[in-house]
């Protein structure tokens, strides 16, 4: 198994140069820093047979992370962390701990693509029913052997890690599939991920935010040159304002404070 991704401060040998953010005693790693590692380490853990959960980290999360001592506890439970978004982009640069730019919704298909390649029979978890039933033509399309082994659209007031949860759990790993895209938002699809590390562990679980309703075209992307702007932010507040604005206020918020990180991190005071 790879590291876990939650650490106390005291690093292990050979994580020093890994990009990192402290929550008092606790430290989060992007354990996974470039693309060819993350198809590497998945392909690795397919075909292998063997369980692991992957999060992409952004401000929200940061923000989250704060004061949600559950979220922590969940990424604890996280084999790999990827970096979701410009601004842990940057702030890797500024530490310089380099990593790429890796979105949950850009994970879908590559991973898709590892899963039809193994004969990795695939689950869906989240969203709405029709979501999941057009994503799932939409995959197919593009991974010719795909297999979607269950889909699965948790009820309202669903929570990630009761009894509810548990038992869909057990209809995932029954189902056969040995992949769990899983579509909740965070912190809950963190939560549930981390939960099914217990449950079912011999399973791969992927959080991936609205990606399945990107691919489903139930919503619809920020065009790439506004992504290449890094203004994607911008795009989605303009769509929601009334639900992301304060959202967004959070995250630049504590930007000043987590430049000041990466400083320390580049000049070894981290």
């Amino acid at each position: 198994m790879m590291q876990l991704s939650v650490e106390e401060l005291a690093p292990p040998s050979g994580a020093q140069d890994r990009m990192q953010f402290t929550f008092g005693t606790t430290r989060i790693d992007v354990t996974t820093p470039t693309w060819e590692a993350v198809i590497a380490t998945v392909g690795a853990h397919l075909k292998a047979q063997r369980g692991f959960a992957l999060a992409t980290i952004n401000l929200d999360h940061l923000v989250k992370l704060r004061s949600d001592t559950a979220f922590r506890a969940a990424y604890a439970r996280h084999e790999m962390i990827v970096a979701d978004g410009n601004p842990i982009v940057w702030l890797s640069r500024l530490a310089n701990r380099p990593v790429d730019l890796i979105p949950g919704s850009d994970l879908i298909h590559p991973i898709a693509g590892l899963a039809a390649s193994l004969d990795v029979p695939v689950a869906f978890f989240g969203s709405r029913p029709e979501v999941l039933e057009e994503a799932a033509k939409a995959l197919q399309n593009e991974h010719p052997g795909l297999t979607l082994a269950t889909r699965i659209a948790p009820p309202m007031g669903f929570d990630p890690t009761g009894p509810v949860a548990e038992r869909l759990l057990k209809d995932i790993a029954a189902s056969g599939a040995g992949l769990c895209f899983v579509a909740l938002g965070a912190p809950k699809q963190e939560e549930f991920a981390a939960f099914g590390r217990s449950i079912a562990p011999q399973l791969g679980f992927v959080s991936i935010g609205a990606g399945l309703d990107f691919i489903a075209g139930h919503q619809t992307r920020a065009p790439r040159i506004v992504r290449a702007l890094a203004l994607e932010w911008l795009w989605r507040m303009m769509l929601a304002p009334g639900r992301l604005g304060l959202r967004y206020l959070r995250c630049i918020l504590i930007l000043p404070g987590q430049a000041l990180a990466a400083l320390r991190l580049r000049f070894g005071a981290g």
